[in-house]
């Protein structure tokens, strides 16, 4: 199995990221999807998740009404859109894969590497 995350960069505050994550080896359909991300110096932390079907999506309060996370099973990729970014933002973004049930915990089963987003200006 293989997640692999892409999209991060430096961006200025109240800009936009679109994050992806491409997964292969796996029945992509079968799994929820989450986002984490770990700043400097910080425990890793949820960000969002979505469903396999991608009916229903959870975020942390942090980032709730600028972030949204989607999926396209058809493409096996889950996306996280980023907008409003602050410079508390800035960490490496995760993608993260779990077989059929949604979580926001960290117990997922696969990941990815990681990618960094650094807002600043």
């Amino acid at each position: 199995v293989q997640l692999q995350a892409s999209g991060g960069g430096l961006v200025q505050p109240g800009g936009s990221l679109r994050l992806s994550c491409a997964a292969s080896g796996l029945t992509f359909s079968s799994y929820a999807m989450g986002w984490f991300r770990q700043a400097p110096g910080k425990e890793r932390e949820f960000v969002a998740a979505i469903t396999w079907s991608g009916g229903s999506s959870y975020y942390a309060d942090s980032v709730k009404g600028r972030f949204t996370i989607s999926r396209d099973n058809a493409k096996n990729t889950v996306y996280l859109q980023m907008n409003s970014l602050k410079p508390e933002d800035t960490a490496v973004y995760y993608c993260a894969a779990r077989w059929k049930y949604v979580t926001t915990t960290d117990s997922y089963t696969y990941w990815g590497q990681g990618t960094l987003v650094t807002v600043s200006s």
